[in-house]
């Protein structure tokens, strides 16, 4: 059997589901094929234990003094991606294993149970205080089959409410831990419900509505207090090759290095002598949490552009980020909602005048690999705004200036309700 077909296999373990991508493929190139008859033992009550076992395919059955005990004859039944003897190295084993059938396993040696204790669901060696803010937040903590929990950091960006790409990125990471490693996303989809509560945890629950040879689709709902406020509906594919491309070209900007940072922006408010002491004053009051991306605008202090329904800006994970490819997928898609509706916006702002935007659904479409950690180019325009919605399409180049993303999102753009400054709900 060939590696990547053992890599698929792994990706449908449940036990595995909290590995990283580099743990699977490290996995996947020390197991051990075993193979038995019907009738054969595979292990034996008080045998020191080998490593770890996982049904390839048949069936077995588990018998002894501890599994006669439960008397429910369907639970001693184990069958394709079922494992036994996890955590067994340096002890015996507590029942016998008998092949129901013919039977193949993948055995993991003892020695190498580090991989199953990997450091978070994206670094398998990496010190977790090295880890860049963003990956932080896009940890989960896997609870259940198909079942994670995510959280709101201290330090992360909250606007009185949970962040939308924050959404947006755990639930993409919970679909992609129960796909396997060779597919990524490739497409996601999503509708924000209920505004989230920044001090309790989410549960993502994840539906596998297919698993294809070429391509897998995902079903998450996001909930908090039992109720469900945002669902995401993702597709991965293989990589392959294929017909390719690009009409779009990348508009002539400035590179990231010749612009300001968001911190010397503010820094340059501040001691512009030119601007009004009470603004300078109001400014360095003003409580400054740099955000886990960096952003780079590529027009500033122009008022003819801000007032128009566009932007481009440059952006990339402040530190670096671990390698596994579908954590940069979800750093960008984390990315993606910032900002993005609030274009809509522009041709509506006056001074005096308080507007609001909130996020109603949500599309990514990846083209290309990706990393989070280099400069992107975010070209974002909104054709129309109307009936209390604003509609924007973005598109994120690369440095070579090739597309890897396209975009689009509808949101809610009014003026703020006196009468109700915390709505639970997005409608």
């Amino acid at each position: 059997m060939d590696r990547g077909t053992v890599i698929e296999f792994l990706g449908q373990v449940p036990l595995l589901q909290r590995l990283p991508s580099s743990s699977l493929r490290r996995i996947a190139e020390v197991v051990q094929v075993k193979q038995y008859e019907p009738g054969e033992y595979v292990v034996r009550e008080g045998e020191p234990g080998l490593g770890l076992y996982f049904i390839w395919e048949g069936q077995a059955e588990v018998s002894g003094s501890d599994a006669s005990e439960k008397g429910n004859r369907s639970e001693l039944q184990l069958k394709q991606y079922d494992y036994f003897g996890y955590g067994t190295g340096g002890s015996t084993h507590q029942a016998n294993v008998v092949a129901l059938s013919k039977l193949i396993c993948l055995v993991l040696p003892d020695g190498y149970n580090n991989l199953l204790q990997p450091k978070s669901i994206w670094n398998a060696e990496g010190i977790p205080e090295d880890f860049s803010l963003v990956e932080h937040i896009l940890h989960l903590e896997p609870i259940d089959v198909d079942i994670f929990r995510g959280f709101s950091l201290p330090d992360a960006p909250s606007f009185g409410q949970v962040f939308g790409g924050q959404l947006i990125g755990q639930a993409l990471a919970a679909a992609s831990k129960t796909v396997d490693c060779l597919k990524l996303a490739h497409s996601l989809h999503v509708n924000f419900i209920v505004a989230g509560d920044l001090h309790s945890p989410i549960i993502y629950q994840v539906h596998r509505a297919r698993d294809g040879k070429s391509f897998a689709t995902r079903r998450v709902d996001a909930r908090q207090h039992g109720i469900v406020m945002f669902t995401l509906l993702c597709s991965f594919q293989k990589e392959e090759a294929g017909f390719e491309h690009q009409e779009v070209l990348m508009p002539n900007v400035p590179g990231p290095e010749m612009l300001l940072s968001m911190e010397e922006l503010r820094e340059r408010k501040i001691t512009d002598p030119r601007l009004s002491m009470h603004y300078r004053n109001t400014v360095a009051r003003r409580k400054f949490v740099p955000w886990p991306i960096e952003i780079r605008f590529c027009e500033v202090g122009d008022s003819a552009n801000q007032s128009q329904p566009r932007m481009k800006y440059w952006f990339k994970a402040r530190g670096n980020l671990s390698d596994d490819p579908a954590l940069h997928r979800c750093v960008v898609a984390y990315a993606s909602d910032i900002i993005f509706s609030g274009v809509s916006l522009n041709p509506h702002r006056r001074k005096g005048v308080k507007t609001a935007s909130l996020s109603l659904d949500h599309s990514v479409w990846f083209h290309r690999p990706v990393r989070a950690d280099d400069w992107l180019l975010y070209v974002i325009e909104s054709p129309f705004a109307g009936g209390g919605r604003g509609f924007v399409t973005g598109q994120m180049f690369n440095r070579k200036g090739e597309l890897v993303a396209s975009l689009t999102q509808e949101c809610l753009i009014r003026k703020p309700n006196p009468q109700n400054q915390n709505p639970k709900a997005k409608l």
